[in-house]
């Protein structure tokens, strides 16, 4: 006789991405053991191939995590463990007015979001002839750049993977006709300014983002600090 599985209400929310509605269920049992098992491995990759697993089971196969732009990835997950073992964690946040001091803060996941950086654009102007067409990472570009040696290395395979199009005149060029090498020679021959535009983009494409009041126990002074990124608020 098979035992009676447990029925999970849903929630719906919208990808900040697209607008795309999704529904969703709480995490159960079985996937709080794998992600559990996963942050005890401390291993990045394992870490982010159960939280794909997870979003995957819980929209009901729906959304394909590895597709997905990483901040949706990241809100999607938030909004899932909130759903499943409540609003409220505790994180531990440096006090800005000594960056030395270290306080526990609790933080309500129900009201982080994803920030829209007002003139952001995913298509970039190098000339008057040369258009590039980007795409945010996903979490699995993430997973493939994690293993490069040097934060200036990791940040030059990101760009790579993340060059969608690259338009001159009327000639596009598709990612997929792209090798690596072409992309080295074409980042590599571009001026300092036309990169730093790439850089731009990374910088304020969207991003989890929440304020806290955080009031230093030895001073007596309160600050302000951001903190950004899924990993932020399951330190």
């Amino acid at each position: 006789m098979s035992l009676p599985r447990m029925n999970s209400v849903t929630y719906k929310l919208k990808l900040p991405s697209s607008g795309e509605e999704v529904k969703y269920r709480p995490f159960v049992v079985k996937e709080q053991k794998n992600l559990m098992i996963a942050n005890e491995s401390e291993d990045e990759k394992i870490i982010q191939q159960a939280i794909g697993d997870a979003i995957s089971a819980c929209t009901f196969q729906k959304v394909d995590p590895w597709v997905l732009p990483s901040f949706d990835v990241e809100y999607l997950f938030i909004n899932m463990r909130s759903k499943s073992v409540g609003n409220s964690v505790e994180v531990i946040v440096t006090c800005p007015d000594d960056n030395e001091t270290t306080v526990p803060v609790k933080v309500d996941l129900s009201k982080v979001n994803v920030e829209m950086h007002v003139g952001h654009s995913n298509e970039i102007n190098l000339t008057e002839d040369v258009k590039l067409i980007m795409r945010y990472p996903t979490i699995k570009d993430q997973g493939q750049v994690g293993s490069v040696d040097g934060g200036t290395k990791q940040f030059f395979e990101l760009v790579k993977l993340c060059i969608h199009q690259v338009i001159e005149g009327d000639e596009i060029y598709q990612d997929v006709d792209m090798s690596s090498e072409d992309l080295d020679d074409f980042l590599e021959s571009m001026t300092s300014e036309q990169f730093e535009k790439i850089t731009t983009f990374f910088e304020t494409m969207p991003k989890i983002s929440h304020a806290i009041k955080v009031k230093n126990p030895n001073t007596g002074k309160t600050g302000e600090v951001i903190l950004e990124g899924m990993q932020s608020f399951f330190d």
